[in-house]
């Protein structure tokens, strides 16, 4: 019999979209004896498929409730027998083992099982699959003669490739799907170690951990799509989703119209969406080059996008716009026909019927939809080379009560609230950060300058025009440092350009340096015993 020929299958799926179909059309077409197990052999036989039950072929009944089932040698001698190896097939047929030429094997979903939130330890243990990875790794192991299909998108090329080599596949199939095989085992026992890990980390954070990251870091994503290159057009890229991504997350938003994404746009997106997510109450950001030029709360979303955008029309243009609610015709309306923004992408929670047609006639805009909000929970990682950095998501999470005044002068009411608002979104921008806000809008930003004083001049300078396009004054500016001040110029500089009030972490060894330059100013300056640095 040629190699690749398909004269034997055993199919065991969890996912049983089309394994009907495909194993009725290998049975029927090509006279493919079909072995099988459990609930799936119970599906094809109600559907007409000749089966032979897996306790009939190995002689040996399931046990220890389906723990014990494929791991026989029949199965895995029938999957591992070289079949050009004479010593192999002598031993094969003075045994009684048949060879099995196709392995139909999808795993037991132990993701989505972690990922429900009543999940115990001992159910997850118990999605954990034995058999099937250990079928998918013998007969991908002995791709030279045996046809592993994991996935049931590869069903109908599997089929069409039968049908034109007289009921066998070709060497160049067999090796594609090898490689996906152990892919797919790769990914699956990543998922089961990831999760372990964190069980483990868990339980040591009630202890006397030392630690909450385990002594191996195990990563694993599916690639979503190949982009059209990276941050430049010499750098090719792609896009992989991991398994656990959280619901409401950019990876999992659907994009409802648009080209497709890019690199840069993928990284803005996610930034703004990050920012805008500080927010309980209606919040707009307009972000460009990973910098929010835009941030605003409001009573409703479309007044929040109008102080926006008057933050900075010039940066806005091109950039990202996030939103923290449902997005309705007038906001739309607004950056399209009163302000003919030009915007990349818009990322929101959902849109109206009605905003949805109007953003339709920009056909190339990006538009996603999360289907809902919520703060992501768990690590970040970033490359440097030959490694990996890995840290806990950074949220402003800090209590405004636990929150210090060292100067002589408290901050009006109106100042805290501003303050507050400084302060989440400082943390988006990349450090040195300085965010000038007024109204509950940050007018002006000074991100990543080498120096925070030239940050605090470009934020006040920023602010500054901003008042005077918006025809307001400057009065009650205030300022937000994502972390402390080292030096009493700073303070001079944000005096200097009509600041009154001033929130930062504190800490600093010259901290009374600037709080004696606040009080020579008349600024309240709060501490908040918390960084947001953003490199």
């Amino acid at each position: 019999m040629a190699q690749g020929s398909i004269k034997r299958a055993l199919v065991s799926v969890t996912d049983k979209t089309g394994v009907v179909e495909f194993v009725k059309t290998l049975e029927d077409e090509f006279g493919v004896e079909v072995i099988s197990t459990g609930g799936t052999a119970r599906v094809l036989a109600d559907a007409g498929v000749n089966v032979v039950p897996i306790e009939q072929y190995t002689g040996f009944p399931e046990m220890m409730d389906g723990r014990v089932k494929t791991l026989h040698p029949k199965v895995h001698g029938g999957l591992l027998a070289r079949r050009d190896d004479e010593k192999h097939m002598a031993e094969a047929a003075e045994h009684g083992i048949g060879m099995i030429d196709l392995v139909v094997v999808n795993l037991y979903e132990f993701e989505k099982t972690v990922a429900k939130p009543d999940v115990t330890f001992a159910d997850a243990i118990e999605h954990i699959d034995i058999g099937g990875p250990s079928m998918l790794r013998s007969a991908a192991k002995n791709a030279d003669a045996v046809t592993v299909v994991s996935d049931p998108a590869d069903y109908d090329a599997v089929l069409a490739e039968m049908r034109a080599n007289d009921g066998a596949t070709t060497l160049e199939t067999r090796r594609r799907l090898q490689l996906k095989v152990y892919q797919t085992t790769a990914a699956y026992d990543t998922a089961i170690a990831a999760w372990l890990g964190e069980q483990a980390a868990k339980a040591s954070a009630e202890g006397e951990a030392t630690s909450a990251f385990p002594e191996k870091f195990v990563l694993t994503a599916t690639k979503e799509q190949d982009l059209r290159y990276g941050e430049n057009p010499q750098q090719a890229a792609a896009f992989y989703v991991s398994p656990d991504a959280p619901e409401h997350s950019l990876a999992r938003a659907e994009q409802i119209q648009g080209k497709p994404l890019s690199y840069n746009n993928i990284l803005d997106a996610d930034a703004a969406w990050a920012a805008v997510r500080e927010f309980d109450e209606p919040a707009v950001v307009i972000l460009k080059h990973q910098n929010p030029c835009g941030s605003a709360t409001a009573a409703d979303v479309t007044e929040a996008y109008d102080r926006a955008f008057a933050c900075d029309p010039i940066s806005a243009y091109g950039g990202i716009i996030a939103v923290n609610r449902e997005v309705p015709l007038s906001l739309c309306e607004h950056f399209a026909d009163v302000n003919k923004q030009f915007v990349e992408v818009m990322i929101a929670p959902s849109y109206t019927p009605e905003a949805l047609e109007r953003l339709s006639k920009r056909k190339n805009m990006r538009v996603l939809a999360t289907g809902g909000v919520d703060r992501t929970i768990g690590h970040e990682v970033r490359t440097v080379d030959g490694g990996v950095l890995v840290q806990d998501i950074d949220h402003v999470s800090e209590d405004p009560a636990t929150f210090t005044v060292p100067t002589k002068r408290k901050p009006t009411d109106a100042e805290m609230d501003d303050l507050l608002f400084a302060w989440r979104v400082c943390k988006a921008v990349k450090s040195n950060a300085i965010l000038v806000a007024k109204g509950r809008a940050g007018i002006g930003m000074g991100p990543g300058q080498p120096n925070r004083t030239d940050s605090a001049r470009i934020a006040c300078e920023r602010a500054e025009a901003a008042c005077e396009r918006m025809g307001v004054s400057t009065e009650g500016m205030v300022a937000a440092s994502d972390a402390f001040l080292p030096f009493r110029d700073d303070v001079d500089v944000l005096a200097e350009h009509g600041i009154t009030a001033i929130i930062q972490p504190g800490g600093s060894i010259r901290d009374e340096e600037s709080i004696q330059a606040c009080d020579e100013h008349g600024i309240a300056m709060v501490f908040t015993g918390a960084r947001h640095f953003r490199h």
